[in-house]
């Protein structure tokens, strides 16, 4: 019996697919497993196999044609099957899909936007992809195509940038890479244009136009607005300042300002403008004469020595460094985070020596390697699954109660901070906690890291304890409702049974998002969870 196979859903915010490529064609033989095709998402191309055998009686999708998720994508069947009463009830038919031709070149790809006018025949409009389901806006890291160059299916076209990771984006189109609409190191929004690829000797400026609706940048016009504006602040401009004798000085307010950071009086200075105004390059070169030597420092001289005093000489620099995708979503969703969810912290310390003694314990065993860091995560696991009102998000008029426990790990990257996430940490141990943890942070340090690997987090540990911070507060990783923040191990003399004695503490703050966990229950969860480490054999049940 004929099976129909319907577009899939492959990731969590997928609602429309792109047919990428057919790795089968009508009338092939498809064993279980078999790759059918390449599905383009909305965050990655990925491989769809087939879950039955028999014969590819139909494609429902051609190539490069997208669709939302359930439409017909193919049947499978036996050889020669009748397959009518399918197609009349689960698709239309093939012949008025393919009609009128020229509406199925209409039909394009999730990486072409819509057209404002008729683009030249196989010229492609290529814009920036939303590579992962937070992604805003993106940054090309680096172009290893150059306009000019043969652009093949497949080709690696760019490395961009995105929110939470550097990925490599590759071209469904063949030709000639015609223009580049963003620069290296430039960040654009999802859906700007990217770049433009058709054949050899296409007028650009033609598409250009096109796509604009005739109108053009002007980028140009601003630079040149603020180099008159400057301009016009050097030397039209002109402020009166009044000389001790009662003379006129006239100076640009540019170089009266700099004049009053560097000190310099404007009295000293001779103008090189219209009429002896001064501006800013006749501060800058301003040389104070060695001759001049003002009144006050004559009669400080006449009465008394002065040693001569050694003041530092230097020059003032910054650098204004450009904010990086990943820098710039940081902030806008810690500052969402932080002025939206009303924060509160709750901080204990917890005795540590028996987690020391169980961990070189257990790191005494054979390939066995466990870091405080897991013994930690192990616990919040286990808390959460005690006191489910912290395992929740805050959705406006409902509190959703997440069942599983999936563990966001902050972890510290060159570009600022990723939060890989550890799928069922409750269902883990120890060891194999450490073994996630580990492949994780490393893939995400050397930017290999899926997008959907840092997605779905329900709680979030961050530890600072290897930096020797002994106490800090975090700030809600969204849509969480809580976060822990893990300090330093402190060796230091503590009261046990009455007695000072030498011990081992740890603070752990809890930051907890008001609207869905109250302080006591926030104070449950943190004494729960100082049970499980101070008593780390309860964790190996």
């Amino acid at each position: 019996m004929a099976e129909v196979i319907n577009m899939p859903r492959l990731s969590d915010t997928m609602e429309e697919g792109t047919v990428a490529k057919w790795l089968k064609k009508v009338g092939d033989k498809v064993e279980e497993g078999d790759i059918l095709a390449e599905i383009e998402t909305d965050k990655a191309t990925m491989e769809f196999e087939s879950f039955h055998e028999g014969t590819l009686l139909h494609i429902g999708i051609e190539e490069g044609d997208g669709a939302p998720v359930d439409s017909l994508l193919a049947i499978i069947g036996e050889e020669g099957e009748d397959i009518s009463a399918l197609l009349n009830g689960g698709a239309a038919p093939q012949e008025e899909k393919a009609a009128p031709e020229a509406q199925t070149e209409v039909s394009a790809p999730a990486q072409t936007t819509s057209e404002p006018a008729a683009l030249p025949e196989g010229v492609e409009i290529i814009t920036m992809p939303r590579l992962s389901d937070t992604m805003e806006e993106g940054t090309v890291a680096s172009w290893l195509k150059k306009v000019g160059d043969t652009v093949e299916e497949g080709d690696i076209l760019a490395e961009i940038e995105t929110d939470k990771a550097t990925m490599e984006f590759e071209s469904f189109y063949s030709g000639t890479l015609l223009h580049i609409g963003i620069q290296e190191g430039e960040g654009a929004p999802v859906d700007s244009l990217l770049a433009i690829i058709g054949p050899e000797g296409t007028d650009v400026d033609a598409v250009l136009k096109a796509q604009s609706g005739g109108g053009a940048t002007a980028s140009a016009p601003k630079e040149e607005a603020q180099q008159e504006q400057t301009k016009e602040e050097e030397t039209t401009k002109e402020e009166v300042v009044t000389a001790p004798n009662g003379q006129r000085i006239f100076a640009s307010p540019l170089a009266k300002k700099i004049a009053g950071d560097k000190g310099i009086d404007l009295a000293q200075v001779k103008g090189s403008g219209d009429g002896g105004r001064i501006v800013k390059k006749d501060v800058e070169n301003f040389q104070p004469s060695k001759t001049a030597t003002p009144a006050v420092e004559k009669t400080a001289e006449a009465s008394a020595p002065v040693a001569p005093i050694s003041l530092p000489v230097g020059e003032e620099s910054m650098e204004e460094v450009k904010n990086s995708t990943m820098r710039k979503v940081i902030a806008k969703r810690l500052g969402e985070s932080k002025f939206s969810a009303p924060h509160y912290y709750l901080t204990i310390e917890v005795d540590m020596d028996n987690a020391k003694a169980s961990r070189a314990q257990i790191n005494n065993l054979p390939d066995t390697k466990v870091s405080f860091n897991d013994m930690v995560l192990k616990a919040c696991a286990m808390a959460l699954k005690k006191h489910p009102q912290v395992n929740t998000s805050w959705n406006g008029d409902t509190t959703v109660y997440k069942h599983h426990v999936h563990m966001g790990v902050a972890v510290a990257v060159d570009e600022g901070l990723v939060v890989p996430v550890i799928k069922f940490a409750d269902q883990l141990s120890l060891t194999q906690l450490g073994v996630a943890v580990k492949d994780l942070a490393g893939r995400a340090r050397n930017k290999k890291i899926k997008p959907d690997e840092m997605e779905g987090s329900t709680f979030t540990v961050s530890n600072l304890g290897m930096f020797g911070i002994l106490e800090f507060t975090s700030i809600i990783n969204q849509p969480n409702s809580a976060i822990l923040s893990v300090g330093a191990i402190v060796d230091k003399p503590v009261v046990k049974n009455g007695e000072v004695v030498a011990g081992s503490t740890m603070k752990i703050t809890l930051a907890c998002d008001h609207r869905t966990v109250d302080g006591a229950t926030g104070a449950q969860f943190l004494q729960t969870l100082r049970a499980y480490l101070e008593n780390p054999v309860t964790m190996l049940a």
